[in-house]
């Protein structure tokens, strides 16, 4: 018996993951926002059953911070290494791991970074003010680093559904 090959989930383009940055732009973001995003990104990865940790940072502050089952410390570690690459660039942490790629490098080889500082890797995503920038960032790790990407980017949506409504 034969397994059926699972065809691999498409990876996104730099132009398309600039768009996601320009689209998910925020009128404000408050503590109780930060509350709010963090909890709705539990629910997500409590749905599917993701080992995950999840960290909301605002101007150096840790506004949320949740480890779920399965998670460990070395997520925590994941998280502070993608944050600083989004507190560095003002941009995704997977954005600029694919903009390297794109140059037929890698972060690692070309940044001149230390990789036990910085990570370019999916899961951290630029909480990004209309009228200011980059405020912050939303992180996640546990999943392979698109899927912690792709899953930052569903609660981003859709706490923004719910704001602009």
């Amino acid at each position: 018996m034969t397994t059926p090959k699972q065809t691999p989930e498409p990876t996104p383009s730099v132009a398309e993951l600039e768009a996601q940055e320009r689209r998910l732009v925020l009128q404000r973001f408050t503590y109780d926002d930060a509350w709010a995003l963090g909890s709705l990104l539990v629910e997500l990865a409590r749905e599917r059953q993701a080992p995950v940790a999840i960290d909301i940072h605002r101007a150096g502050q840790q506004l949320f911070h949740a480890a779920l089952p399965g998670s460990a410390p070395d997520n925590d570690a994941w998280i502070a290494r993608k944050r600083r690459v989004v507190e560095r660039y003002g941009s995704a942490s997977y954005l600029v791991g694919a903009r390297h790629r794109a140059k037929g490098t890698t972060f690692e080889a070309s940044s001149r970074l230390d990789p036990d500082t910085y990570a370019a890797h999916g899961g951290s995503f630029p909480l990004t003010v209309e009228g200011v920038g980059v405020i912050g960032a939303v992180t996640v790790s546990g999943l392979p680093q698109l899927q912690d990407h792709e899953l930052v980017v569903e609660a981003l949506e859709r706490f923004l559904s719910r704001t602009r409504s």
